[in-house]
């Protein structure tokens, strides 16, 4: 499962860089960082599905309230959300 998500991550990161702009460039990379964060510690866990995924990126963006200002965490949110929508239609396929 970790390298599915693994999988859609670089996709959609490479979609990002490809075609993006300034902001998704910024919002990408943020969360890239995060997210590789999250599989490496998944990976030292027995649970590794879609919720325990949920549950630590909903952790990294609680720490990101503290980091980035209002409207790069809006920025950030909304990609996730994209990101996740990925995740999903690649596990699910």
């Amino acid at each position: 499962m970790l390298e599915q998500y693994e999988q859609a991550l670089d996709e959609w990161i490479a979609t990002k860089v490809a075609d993006g702009d300034d902001d998704q460039l910024f919002a990408s990379g943020y969360l890239q960082g995060h997210v590789a964060v999250v599989l490496s510690e998944l990976e030292l866990e027995t649970l590794q599905d879609s919720e325990a995924l949920e549950a630590k990126m909903q952790a990294c963006l609680e720490t990101a309230k503290s980091e980035l200002e209002p409207a790069d965490l809006a920025l950030v949110v909304d990609a996730w959300s994209e990101l996740r929508e990925k995740m999903a239609q690649v596990a699910n396929a």
